[in-house]
């Protein structure tokens, strides 16, 4: 008997299924069939083990990340642990993809099964798995698959180790494109300027300085020596701009209208700003190509590096490919021409654009185009799987392909690859040395600033609380003068009050406020009257005492 369990894998978390006893697997197929579309009778068939819900999107994200590469998470390993019988001999684990049936078998020793009717069970366990798990409605695990079909996506177009290239294919496909759209503007300024000035097309034959030259002319008639500064300056040369003023005074071209002259010089005007941009994207390609590629735009040039990155798709298949698809890179039809019609195969694709092939002799074309395909497999994998980009490898590199071309002149013995790649694996150790040292001060000096600006924005933050204490005392002792003056106000009131006037009619005067000092001896003046007239009562209650006393 087999006791076959089946692994799920949901959004929400994983689900381990146990599928009734049987003799052999294959007879479950026609019942699975028979009931998967109907949920009482795969309900009888399937039940559920165990549940492992994901506890965040994140730790969601990691187990689909684990599952895609064949990886046995921990999780996982944890949930099959506690939920598989402990005599696994007989247990057979469904799982849905081969890479993760051999991880289950290495890590844990459990039989794995793909395909047939493990794909039958799953089929239905996705259909009715809202129904087999208590506590999930269709609704919750319907967003949960959307919240991790988002993420995952995300996290696949923005994680990618080797570096970006995808920057590099784009804008090596962009100057191809731009040196066919320049190439076609220039032939046809000429053609439409060659009309009025025909001989100049064979004094400036380069085409971005012919529309430079067309533009700046203009009407060849105005043309004089007056111009010829400004001719120097574009075509950097004094023989050929004499022989353009030359040729303007005796040239057989037709007369033009000056709307004619505007439309060619505004069209020329676009082309010359296409061929000035087309420089800028050159030294972009340059600037990224030492950052992705270092070694092998030091080996072959930026340029021809970039079309084998693009031809491959990436950094990455590059590096996969052995030298002998490198060395026919982008001779494809030819090779298979060559194939079918059983003639010779190419010996260069792509390389051939680099300057050792051109170097070579006509015999040892195919041999250095074989060795600088090797080079160049070497330095597309240093390339792609070294931390810290460096160029040392590229330079190495290239000198091996001179001293190669020189044997083949020469017959000078080269050096071994041994030793040259001892030295290049010094010199980048310092290399690396040298940039993770620039990587730490740069570090430290981020922390320093930082702490800087963590520290101003606790005393800005201390500054207003320091500014209210000070304004609540500054309040406080305010109001304690207000109330001395109050105190001090109200018996001049009161005697203002007492005191009627000659008409009979108590009018109310406004008094000036008197100075601290004046006030000072008024208080002190009042004091020293009421303590007179308290005496005077006590002495006139004695009196009447001694009065009564004698009577």
């Amino acid at each position: 008997m087999v006791l076959l369990h089946v692994l799920f894998e949901h959004a929400a978390g994983y689900a381990l299924f146990a599928v009734r006893e049987v003799e052999e697997i294959g007879l479950l197929l026609p019942q699975v069939e028979e009931s998967v579309l109907t949920l009482g009778k795969f309900h009888n068939m399937v039940k559920l083990v165990a549940f492992s819900p994901f506890r965040s999107a994140q730790s969601a994200l990691e187990n689909m990340n684990a599952v895609s590469e064949g990886v046995l998470h921990e999780e996982l390993r944890l949930l099959l642990d506690t939920a598989l019988p402990p005599k696994r001999k007989k247990v057979v684990l469904g799982v849905g993809d081969a890479k993760m049936g051999a991880a289950v078998l290495e890590e844990l020793g459990v039989q794995c099964q793909t395909g047939g009717v493990v794909a039958e069970l799953m089929r239905g366990i996705r259909l009715h798995f809202p129904a087999l798990v208590r506590g999930l409605t269709a609704q919750s695990a319907a967003k949960a698959q959307l919240g991790l079909g988002h993420s995952y996506s995300r996290a696949k177009v923005k994680f990618n180790v080797h570096r970006v290239d995808n920057m590099i294919i784009q804008s090596i496909s962009l100057l191809d494109q731009l040196d066919k759209d320049i190439n076609t503007f220039s032939m046809r300024v000429r053609e439409w300027y060659g009309y009025h000035f025909p001989e100049l097309i064979k004094i400036v034959p380069e085409n971005s300085m012919y529309c430079r030259v067309a533009k700046f002319i203009g009407n060849r008639r105005e043309l004089s020596e007056e111009s010829l500064e400004g001719l120097e300056e574009i075509v950097m040369d004094s023989a050929k701009a004499q022989a353009i003023l030359e040729a303007s005074r005796s040239s057989m071209g037709m007369d033009i209208s000056p709307l004619d002259l505007i439309n060619i010089e505004s069209f020329s005007r676009r082309v010359i700003s296409l061929s000035e941009y087309r420089k800028e994207l050159q030294e972009y390609l340059r600037s990224k190509m030492s950052q992705v590629a270092p070694s092998l735009s030091a080996l072959i040039g930026e340029v021809v590096g970039a079309r084998l990155i693009s031809h491959a798709g990436s950094l990455t298949n590059l590096a996969k490919y052995p030298a002998s698809t490198v060395q026919i890179l982008g001779a494809e039809k030819a090779l298979f021409r060559a194939l079918k019609t059983r003639g010779n195969t190419p010996k260069y694709g792509l390389i051939f654009h680099s300057t050792f092939i051109g170097r070579a002799a006509a015999k040892n074309k195919g041999r250095i185009s074989r060795y600088l395909a090797n080079k160049c497999t070497i330095a597309s994998r240093i390339d792609c799987f070294s931390e810290v980009p460096t160029s040392v490898f590229g330079d190495k590199l290239r000198e091996q392909v001179e001293e190669r071309l020189a044997f083949y002149e020469t017959g000078e013995p080269p050096r071994k690859n041994l030793e040259v790649m001892k030295e290049a694996v010094v010199e980048a150790n310092e290399v690396v040395a040298e940039v993770k040292r620039r990587q730490e001060k740069k570090e430290k000096k981020r922390k320093k600033r930082e702490k800087r600006r963590l520290e101003a924005l606790a005393a800005a933050a201390e500054e207003p609380a320091e500014n209210s204490v000070m304004e609540t005392e500054e309040n406080d002792v305010g109001a304690k003068k207000k109330k001395k003056k109050k105190k001090q106000q109200q018996p001049e009131e009161s005697e203002a009050e007492a005191e009627p006037e000659e008409n009979g009619v108590e009018e109310e005067e406004e008094e000036e406020p008197l100075p601290k000092k004046k006030r000072k001896v008024t208080v002190e003046a009042e004091e020293e009257e009421e303590e007179e007239e308290k005496k005077k009562k006590k002495k006139k209650k004695k009196a009447a005492a001694q009065d009564s006393e004698e009577d």
